[in-house]
């Protein structure tokens, strides 16, 4: 069974931006947005690439099922989504041994500005050195879960 154990954070400042490497562009929807008792669905493009990926409900540690699908698939797949898609510019920084992952959205312009740094960890009693360009840790605000930005902008009026 696949296992993601990670940490998100707000990001605060641009001292990333230095050692960032690697920026990545993504569009995501997602079939299922669950919430913090349910699963979520979601299709990805990074990219040349595409993902259908299943993540179990919680924060820190959860299930998380990813498969690689054609882009073309993927593409039918987002204009099945009921939530709003997802655009954002995904950088990595190699951080005291650790590597994050910056994203930048970029779309829709309401998310505009929003930038959250995550950590994926080998066990949740990790405890990685936290650089100095971190906000507000929000691991368990499940209000910044991508999937709940999807959901909560398509409930929004005009979403």
């Amino acid at each position: 069974m696949g296992i993601e154990i990670e940490r998100k954070f707000l990001v605060a400042g641009a001292g990333w931006r230095s050692a960032a490497r690697a920026p990545l562009p993504m569009r995501q929807g997602y079939l299922a947005a669950g919430g913090p008792t349910q699963p979520s669905v979601r299709i990805r493009i990074a990219g040349d690439a595409a993902a259908l990926t299943v993540k179990g409900p919680g924060g820190k540690v959860r299930a998380e099922f990813e498969y690689p699908v054609p882009v073309a698939d993927a593409e039918a797949m987002l204009a099945l989504s009921p939530f709003a898609a997802l655009a954002k510019t995904r950088w990595e920084v190699e951080f005291a041994g650790h590597l994050w992952t910056v994203d930048e959205f970029t779309a829709p312009a309401t998310l505009a500005g929003l930038v959250l740094a995550e950590v994926e960890l080998a066990s949740a009693e990790d405890a990685p050195d936290l650089p100095d360009w971190l906000g507000p840790e929000v691991t368990d605000d499940p209000r910044y879960s991508n999937a709940a930005l999807a959901a909560a902008l398509a409930a929004a009026p005009g979403g």
